[in-house]
């Protein structure tokens, strides 16, 4: 859908000639109110009798001028205020009248079409999509009829709707979002299955929802800031359907005629998509490891239960180029169950020693003096250094263990900006020609915003500058840069240091210097890194991710649950009855939201929560049979707090907040 365009070529049909409506919305309500004291609803009756009777009266009724034609999409022509009266007062009529206006909704869709819609036809499917009466599922076989000829408009007509809908108020817009949901849930999993007809002989309910769901998607992605967060279009009762089927009818009939809720992937939660991922990270894990079976048993090797594994066996102090040499090694068994050994110690890796390493590595590889990633104070997160290097495989590694993060759910302490995550996915298939530029994105003053706050306003003034901006500003279209101690220039465009910038070519210059900063001054880092995490997480579920999907993936939510942790907390030489427990929980239970997310990360070595919430984190307080005067201690490998016996609550909130706010690093012992 070109959502860009400002006009839709379609041919404008001559409307036709409306009814006359005498009702104004001021008489509308002067009616309404003489019902308080008559309690004759006559007046108000006739209204809703005549003005639901078919599209054109619908059009009479709630079109600002009836003779003027409104072919525009960015106004539907529609006396919105009008609307919202009429259906806000329906609710509260008596049930005589609500039977009315369905009657007449049912013969307005029964009617026999001629030809395309017009304008005033999409005026009244507008008008009529907007109805509280489709709450009640009494009401579904025609709300599921008026989806139906809504969802098979053509798409010009699409066209029209989505810049309409994106003009309601936030309110009427999650209404209709949550009304459509319902409609969804109710018809997979109907409370009393009498109430609809069998699932056979309205197969076309869902896909017909679905439809009219990405039409409002669409246009809340048109807007800036979106009209309801992205998340309000999850549809939770998906998370208990068979979602490998819905995936696998996707992955072999595409967005042909078979319906799967992954053509819409913006319904289904971070959740069931982590599920799908996971599902088919284990499948393409299974089949690797049956090929190496496989192979082994044909040559008449004996099996060995190690080749099921990505082993990795590292030294600490050479824990980088270690790392790199064992997966570089063992390419072809990325997508295997990750186990870690370090080189020296005793130990069986059941988790702890994989998380460990995970911290470990991405601590220093991220360290400032490592010279990979530069930390940006203002915006707290990392961004890829543009320094030229012969070796970009470091950042591969980066990305391969940000793909194995994904695939062996752990959480990283990751702060990459949202716009990486927008380019991890341009595009979310490897192409499969070589040739085709990965990791670029178009990218925007706001993704730059993101990162360098100060020169993405500075890049802003220039923009806005009612002055002379080449006499004002003298810049050019060559930027520099440091690299190593030396100052480096470089043009935006041929000839970039002899072409002014001026009012007229401001634009173009602060969208090449955005691009040169986000896309072409790291592209062989960045490329680099896209193909280290495809290399593990090649699959087709990507496909189904948002980039701030990808980021919740990678590095867990930031919204915290404490009361959600306390329900789930384990404990070990303690019971949850115990004072020092009680004390524990009505302390952090009343930190302020830094102080929480300190604790977690001292705790876990990550101040974000896993997609499944904090019952996965499987957080654990041990009894530390010590002096009192101690401090706690973490094992952030196990999320696992010790705590000694403090004897007042004052105690331990004094030492807890000593010990969270001090704490190096990961928290590591």
């Amino acid at each position: 859908m070109d959502a860009s365009s400002s006009e839709v070529k379609a041919p404008v049909l001559p409307e036709c000639i409306l009814p006359i409506q005498t009702k104004t919305m001021k008489d509308f309500q002067e009616d309404v109110e003489k019902v308080k004291s008559s309690g004759d609803w006559k007046a108000v009756h006739d209204f809703y009798l005549t003005t639901f009777d078919s599209f054109p009266e619908l059009n009479a009724a709630f079109k600002k001028d009836a003779t003027a034609s409104f072919n525009t999409i960015e106004d539907s022509g529609i006396n919105t205020k009008f609307v919202n009266a009429v259906y806000d007062t329906l609710i509260n009529t008596p049930q005589d009248i609500q039977k009315t206006v369905l009657k007449g909704i049912i013969n307005s869709l029964l009617r026999e079409w001629k030809g395309p819609r017009t304008r005033d036809d999409l005026r009244a499917y507008f008008i009529l999509l907007q109805n509280p009466q489709f709450n009640n599922t009494s009401t579904y076989v025609i709300y599921a009829h008026l989806l139906r000829q809504i969802a098979t408009l053509v798409e010009a007509d699409h066209h029209f709707l989505v810049h309409w809908f994106k003009k309601l108020s936030q309110k009427r817009f999650k209404q209709l979002v949550e009304r459509l949901l319902q409609f969804i849930s109710l018809r997979l999993f109907p409370a009393k299955p009498e109430e609809f007809p069998p699932i056979t002989k309205c197969s076309w309910w869902i896909p017909s929802a679905a439809k009219v769901l990405a039409l409002l998607n669409t246009a809340n992605n048109l807007v800036h800031p979106p009209l309801i967060l992205y998340t309000d279009f999850y549809n939770s009762t998906l998370d208990h359907i068979d979602l490998m089927e819905e995936y696998h009818t996707w992955q072999n009939f595409g967005n042909s005629h078979r319906f799967s809720f992954c053509q819409y992937p913006f319904v289904i939660s971070i959740a069931a998509k982590k599920i799908i991922i996971q599902r088919d990270s284990e499948q393409q894990m299974i089949n690797i490891a049956r090929q190496s079976l496989v192979d082994k048993v044909s040559r008449r090797q004996r099996p060995d239960m190690n080749m099921l594994f990505l082993n990795m066996k590292v030294r600490r102090t050479h824990l980088v180029s270690d790392s790199l040499d064992e997966l570089t090694r063992k390419r072809a068994d990325l997508k295997k169950k990750l186990k870690v050994t370090f080189v020296g110690e005793a130990g069986l890796d059941m988790g702890g020693l994989t998380k460990e390493w995970f911290l470990l590595l991405i601590r220093q590889i991220f360290h400032p003096d490592y010279g990979m990633f530069t930390y940006h104070k203002d915006s707290h997160c990392h961004w890829f250094s543009s320094f030229k290097c012969d070796n970009y495989s470091e950042f591969r590694l980066v990305g391969i263990l940000m793909g194995l993060a994904v695939y062996n759910s752990i959480t990283l302490d990751i702060r990459f900006p949202p716009c990486c995550y927008k380019k991890l996915l341009s595009p979310p298939i490897i192409p499969s020609d070589q040739n085709i530029p990965v990791g670029i994105c178009s990218v925007t003053v706001d993704d730059l915003c993101q990162i360098m706050p100060e020169l993405a306003h500075g890049l802003s003034e220039l923009l806005s500058h009612e002055g002379n901006v080449e006499e004002d500003f003298y810049s050019t279209f060559q930027v520099f840069q440091e690299e190593f101690g030396i100052i480096k220039s470089y043009n935006l465009k041929p000839g970039g240091d002899k072409i002014s910038v001026t009012n007229q070519n401001r634009k173009e210059y602060v969208q090449l210097y955005t691009d040169f900063l986000l896309n072409k001054s790291i592209y062989k880092q960045f490329a680099a890194f896209y193909y280290g995490f495809h290399s593990v997480c090649a699959s087709n579920a990507l496909m189904l991710l948002r980039p701030e999907e990808v980021e919740i993936l990678v590095c867990g939510s930031p919204d915290l649950d404490m009361y959600a942790l306390q329900r789930s907390t384990q404990y070990d030489g303690y019971a949850k009855t115990d004072l020092t427990i009680k004390y524990f929980w009505d302390v952090v239970l009343g930190f302020p939201l830094d102080l929480q997310k300190k604790l977690l990360h001292f705790t876990t070595g990550s101040d974000r929560v896993p997609v499944g919430g904090m019952a996965d984190l499987n957080f654990k307080i041990s009894k530390n049979e010590t002096s009192t005067n101690w401090l706690p201690v973490a094992h952030t490998c196990f999320n696992q707090l010790c705590l000694p016996p403090y004897k007042s609550k004052k105690d331990l909130k004094q030492k807890l907040i000593i010990g969270i706010s001090n704490s190096e690093g990961f928290g590591l012992e």
